[in-house]
């Protein structure tokens, strides 16, 4: 009846016009609050926030998900990522720089340690060049040790070489021409030679000191004549006037009755040829 009086009323086209803004309405009344809710009941501020934070938030008449969501939305979204993204970039910077000073400071003392160590192995090179420089010389020291030891052991350890007679007649110390050819030659043998000595040993007749002073005379008679006329060093030249001694020292020998100075050369190893 209605449906007639309202065709009655209007054209198919107006009637199709109110029908399409009729369904377009739908949606507008579905976001506001229900009329069947007594007024009485609206929630206080305390629970309208907690409902807000429980409920999830409904965008437009889609519900939960809105495939035509506003820029607010979706900055609304977007921001705490974003904030959060940041934070992130920040923390990747701070571990970047941490990770480079570690790695400087790393750095560094490797470094460091490895110049001690070089300047350590040249240390030991060069103490190992003195250490063996040292054991050189030492071997060198001991080697001449040895030398000046078996020198000195040999000063004192004389050999006969030669021996010469010298016969003086009269009772003067006088040298006989055959005398002085025997000093010229013995001379010249010692002509190079090192490490010798002259024992001159004086014999005379006579008891006593008769026979001493006679025999002392012939001795420096012998020694002046080398010592002026060939320089012969006096230090090489060791005398003893034993007068007539000598026949006490042979058993059954019979008194000196010739005047006569022996003349010893004795050499030990300073005296090799140079």
């Amino acid at each position: 009846m209605i449906h007639n009086s309202v065709s009655s009323v209007c054209s198919p086209k107006e009637l199709a016009a109110i029908i399409l803004a009729s369904m377009l309405a739908v949606p507008a009344i579905a976001q506001q609050t229900p009329t069947n809710a007594p007024p009485s009941a609206t929630p206080s501020s305390s629970s309208t926030s907690v409902d807000s934070m429980n409920k999830p938030q409904r965008e437009g008449f889609w519900g939960r998900v809105n495939p035509f969501a506003r820029k607010k939305w979706v900055n609304n979204r977007v921001t705490p990522i974003k904030g959060e993204l940041t934070e992130l970039d920040e923390v990747n910077a701070r571990n970047a720089n941490d990770i480079k000073d570690v790695d400087g400071r790393a750095t560094a003392g490797i470094n460091k340690a490895q110049t001690a160590a070089d300047a350590a192995n040249q240390a030991a090179l060069a103490a190992s060049d003195r250490a063996q420089r040292a054991g050189a010389t030492a071997q060198g020291a001991s080697g001449r040790v040895d030398q000046m030891g078996n020198t000195i052991g040999g000063i004192d350890q004389y050999k006969p070489i030669s021996e010469v007679a010298v016969t003086f007649h009269g009772a003067e110390p006088v040298l006989s021409a055959a005398a002085r050819k025997q000093l010229d030659d013995l001379a010249a043998a010692l002509s190079g030679h090192q490490g010798y000595v002259l024992e001159v040993e004086a014999h005379a007749p006579g008891a006593g000191s008769v026979g001493i002073q006679s025999s002392q005379r012939m001795a420096e008679a012998v020694k002046r004549y080398l010592v002026s006329e060939h320089q012969i060093p006096v230090y090489r030249m060791h005398s003893v006037a034993l007068g007539n001694a000598l026949a006490s020292n042979e058993q059954g020998a019979k008194p000196v009755r010739a005047r006569t100075v022996r003349i010893q050369l004795m050499e030990n190893s300073l005296a090799t040829p140079r």
